[in-house]
């Protein structure tokens, strides 16, 4: 009897083990993935027709949620738009530009959106769009008609540009997280991400997803 005990009482402590280490991860995954500026993340990707996942993705790649980003390439804001990307956005929005404006969240989250919108519906491939928001749509489409290439001109076996590349895995990896944790809300709220019940929700949509691939 006193074996079963000691049994029972080692198989229960490697549970509890098992269980605040799988917690742990789901919870900094949760934590480090930012819910911010949901009001104007919701509208607009309901108003471009951009799954909002990706915009959330996209935005922690480019900027961790730092509205202040700026790369050395010039890129501004949340979205990290290029000046010259966002005079052609802003024209096709019919609204008045300044390169200003790119710092300012809202605006940098509906351009950004809007592009998104926009490479996703000219290539009607998520990974395309996703490569031609980081190295250019021209490139792209120069990639697609290389045989070495693209074999089909219609997806890409290899991107010749590291950083091109290393973005798309980024970003993919990111709308993972994001679509297991939050695809099916409708509408996110701000600081979800840092809500104790969020995390208990998140590490259940873990365990039924493991569940569901076994």
């Amino acid at each position: 009897m006193k074996f079963l005990k000691n049994l029972i009482l080692g198989l229960l402590a490697i549970l509890i083990i098992i269980f605040i280490i799988s917690f742990g991860i789901v919870s900094y995954g949760t934590i480090t993935r930012p819910v911010e500026y949901t009001e104007y993340i919701n509208k607009y990707s309901e108003e471009y027709d951009v799954d909002p996942m990706l915009v959330y993705s996209v935005i922690k790649v480019e900027s961790n949620y730092n509205p202040d980003a700026h790369s050395p390439m010039n890129a501004h804001g949340l979205m990290q738009i290029l000046p010259e990307t966002g005079s052609w956005i802003a024209e096709r929005l019919k609204i008045d530009y300044s390169e200003e404006m790119l710092k300012d969240p809202e605006t940098s989250i509906q351009m950004g959106t809007y592009y998104l919108s926009y490479l996703v519906h000219h290539f009607k491939d998520r990974d395309l769009a996703i490569a031609a928001y980081n190295g250019g749509l021209g490139n792209v489409e120069k990639w697609l008609a290389d045989e070495n290439l693209s074999k089909d001109g219609e997806s890409l076996d290899e991107i010749p540009f590291v950083e091109t590349r290393n973005y798309v895995v980024r970003v993919n990896d990111n709308y993972r997280i994001y679509d297991l944790f939050y695809g099916d809300k409708k509408n996110l709220e701000d600081k979800e991400h840092l809500k104790p019940s969020t995390l208990f929700k998140n590490y259940l949509s873990v365990l039924k997803r493991i569940k569901n691939d076994f």
